[in-house]
């Protein structure tokens, strides 16, 4: 009997178990020895728990940091090391490839179609070339679509596992208290609350087959709603493709983007009231030429808020969607930009960060006036807590689409930037009738 591969998956507890519940998990010519763990805090020195990992693994798979790889590989004397996350420039998954190959080890990157699962139901699936480009609202935007016209859909999202493995296998949130049942973290609450709050059902987790088929039970179609700049999990009939022009050349420059473009039915350049013609017209070149066949829809994300007159020439500090302006390279959000927009003074909340929002700071230097809304855990909420109080400011305007202040005490006021999409130019509502007609409505 020949021996079994060993294999490392690099990942960001997403992708990376999502990876192995498909493709390796089943397979007995592979043992999977560990999962390395970046971008997401509060993720290393667990386990990926044996009633996930399966039979094989009585005791589950150790997490260890990535930084920790070249020891990984020569401990375990590992073949194979799949790289397993996404939002990364390809600069940096060369590094980690030259690294990988250095020690004698394979270097894989799995392609979709061994990943992507197949459902029963019509799926549509709205992705992006960069973290922070409108893929929730967008998401939002076609669900009320769907919602329009009778349709019965479930929101699928990407994985946000970062708490209890075991019980997370399945998540289900239809209400607000659901998301206090499965103690989300802020940026799962930035994802889960305005589905919410449409009314809308959403499924996450780290089992997508179970959550799939969980899925199919209640719903006639499937919206998924991805992360980063990923490609779904589940194979889609319509997919929907965000790009940036506020970061023009991205959409070429970072791990998997392309791969989402090619697939693209639809793209849709997001953000041109606040972007540059030259930037958009570059974004549009550079999507026409990896997916000539796509249909190019552009839109807008006007911002506003309740009350601007208690905006202008306050001193305000600025707190944005976490991933958008850390891993996903922002500057800035609707918060930055709603400030900017009523006359507001903005603070530097550097000098006041707390406990592991300093590290924020000092690794992220590209920051400079907005505070990322961090909460992986109930000590860095409390760290975020005690940052908002500590800054001189009258007022705090956040760009996340979560209420923060269902979740910290502060004696600020918070002032909420909303933004939806605005559809300039193409249809995604004919895009979306198009899909219905073909898949839903003639079955």
């Amino acid at each position: 009997m020949s021996k079994k591969k060993r294999v490392v998956i690099m990942g960001a507890a997403g992708r990376d178990f999502h990876n192995f519940n498909v493709y390796f998990k089943d397979k007995d010519e592979y043992n999977v020895v560990a999962f390395t763990a970046a971008q997401i805090p509060n993720i290393v020195n667990r386990v990926y728990p044996p009633q996930l990992a399966g039979k094989p693994y009585p005791h589950g798979i150790p997490i260890y940091k990535e930084e920790e790889l070249s020891t990984i590989i020569k401990k375990y004397n590992v073949d194979s090391v799949i790289f397993s996350y996404s939002d990364i420039s390809y600069d940096y998954v060369m590094q980690r490839a030259n690294l990988v190959l250095s020690h004698g080890a394979d270097f894989i990157l799995l392609n979709p179609e061994d990943t992507m699962l197949r459902s029963k139901i019509p799926v549509i699936a709205v992705c992006a070339v960069r973290t922070g480009c409108g893929k929730s609202q967008t998401t939002r935007y076609m669900g009320t679509i769907l919602k329009d016209q009778g349709v019965q859909f479930a929101v699928i999202r990407h994985p946000m596992p970062y708490g209890d493995l075991n019980k997370q296998g399945v998540q289900k949130f239809s209400t607000f208290d659901d998301l206090d049942k499965h103690k989300c973290t802020i940026e799962e609450r930035e994802e889960y609350e305005p589905h919410l709050e449409r009314g809308f059902t959403v499924f996450a987790g780290a089992d997508y087959k179970a959550i799939l088929k969980q899925a199919e039970q209640e719903a006639e179609v499937i919206l998924w709603d991805g992360g980063n700049n990923d490609y779904p999990f589940i194979k889609p009939d319509l997919m929907v493709v965000l790009a940036d022009p506020h970061r023009p050349g991205h959409e070429l420059l970072y791990y998997p983007s392309q791969i989402c473009a090619h697939m693209a039915d639809v793209v849709v350049i997001n953000k041109i009231n606040t972007a540059k013609k030259k930037d958009i017209e570059q974004v549009r070149k550079n999507i026409t030429a990896v997916a000539p066949k796509a249909k190019i829809i552009l839109a807008a994300s006007p911002i506003f808020v309740s009350e601007p007159q208690r905006i202008k020439n306050k001193r305000v500090l600025v707190i944005e969607d976490g991933p958008t302006v850390t891993h996903g390279g922002a500057s800035f959000g609707a918060g930055f930009l709603a400030a900017h927009k009523y006359g507001a003074r903005i603070v530097d909340p550097r000098a006041y960060a707390k406990g592991s929002l300093k590290k924020v700071f000092q690794e992220y230097t590209h920051l400079r006036k907005v505070l990322p809304a961090m909460g992986y855990g109930e000590k860095q909420v409390q760290e975020l807590e005690e940052t908002i109080n500590a800054c001189p400011a009258d007022i705090v305007i956040t760009g996340t689409p979560i209420d923060l202040s269902r979740i910290i005490t502060t004696k600020k006021p918070i002032i909420r930037a909303r933004y939806e999409l605005e559809e300039r130019s193409g249809s995604l509502e004919k895009a979306v009738e198009d899909f219905l007609k073909k898949f839903v409505y003639s079955s």
